[in-house]
């Protein structure tokens, strides 16, 4: 098949590239390099079989004029800086809304009528379903970001009924593994290598999240595309744990074996729009046969053994 992978030069879209790559698929891969990396794409421009296109999302004539001959359009590009999005709320959505109508238009004018999108468990805002399943009721909104990857997924919910599309829509987690290159480990992590000890921890330490590798997510992606057949699937992937931050602190510091002073800035929340309790009800997914290979912890532990191995990251991360 021949896959068109939006924020292809990201971390779950350039992981995507190369497994698609090695499963003998044509890909053709479209980033702005607005947070993407050059040299996430090594193993795939090394095949005959990859296509880059830079370019935005929010030129949608490119956009359209790239996505030719294309079966199904993977949208993993987003602005995904949730602790920031009170800073900047454009971004959420110019590159999350907006970005999303341009790919369905796209789709639209070229034939495409498959998608895959990358959406997030930070729809559920403060769920009162704890694990929270596909179906819970949508509470307040509490972050720019998720409110934007929401209305995406309506937009994509609605093009299927309005132009015959059908639709895979991923609720993940937080992901781990090789290339991450935001969140609280690559944050912890920072702060460590300018100072290992001391520690300045956003909230109270008792946030509660559950979080996912790379590989098993692509992998339960990949399930359902196989084996669903609606034209809407919704899916939450995650794991079947979780842990608090002060879990991931000491696992963090075990593997670079320091023993930080920790500060903690108080209260339940890092930042507005924090949920102090992310927790997904993955049955859904379970009953396609899917399960994580990893635990969070090991998961972590992956994450933390990457940068260490590839210290140019930290240059280019603010």
């Amino acid at each position: 098949m021949r896959y068109f992978i939006t924020g292809c030069a990201g971390f779950i879209g350039s992981n995507l590239a190369d497994r698609l790559l090695s499963e003998g698929h044509e890909v053709v891969g479209y980033d702005n390099f607005s947070t993407g990396f050059n040299e996430f794409l090594v193993n795939a421009n090394e095949s005959s079989r990859f296509k880059l296109v830079k370019a935005d999302l929010l030129d949608k004539d490119l956009l359209i004029a790239a996505m030719k001959n294309i079966d199904i359009v993977c949208h993993m590009a987003a602005n995904a800086d949730v602790r920031y999005g009170t800073h900047h709320p454009h971004k959420d959505l110019e590159q999350n809304a907006i970005a999303t109508f341009h790919v369905l238009e796209a789709m639209r004018e070229n034939g495409v009528k498959k998608i895959a999108f990358a959406s997030t468990g930070s729809i559920y805002g403060e769920a009162e379903m704890i694990p929270t399943p596909e179906h819970a009721p949508f509470p307040i909104q509490t972050s720019l970001y998720g409110a934007s990857k929401l209305a995406a997924e309506g937009l994509i919910q609605a093009y299927c009924e309005g132009f015959d599309f059908q639709a895979y829509i991923f609720r993940f987690v937080s992901i781990l593994g090789e290339r991450y290159t935001h969140g609280h480990i690559f944050d912890f992590y920072k702060q460590l290598l300018n100072d290992a000890t001391r520690l300045t921890i956003l909230g109270n330490g008792k946030q509660r999240k559950s979080y996912l590798y790379i590989q098993d997510c692509i992998d339960g992606m990949l399930s359902a595309l196989q084996l669903s057949t609606n034209k809407v699937n919704i899916y939450n992937l995650g794991t079947d744990e979780y842990c608090d931050v002060n879990n991931s602190i000491g696992w963090i510091s075990e593997f670079l074996n320091v023993s930080p002073e920790k500060i903690y800035t108080g209260g339940n929340k890092g930042w507005i729009g924090d949920n102090p309790f992310i927790f997904l009800d993955c049955e859904r997914m379970r009953n396609l046969g899917w399960k994580p290979k990893l635990s969070i912890r090991e998961g972590v532990t992956k994450t933390i053994k990457y940068l260490t191995e590839n210290p140019w990251i930290m240059e280019f991360r603010e």
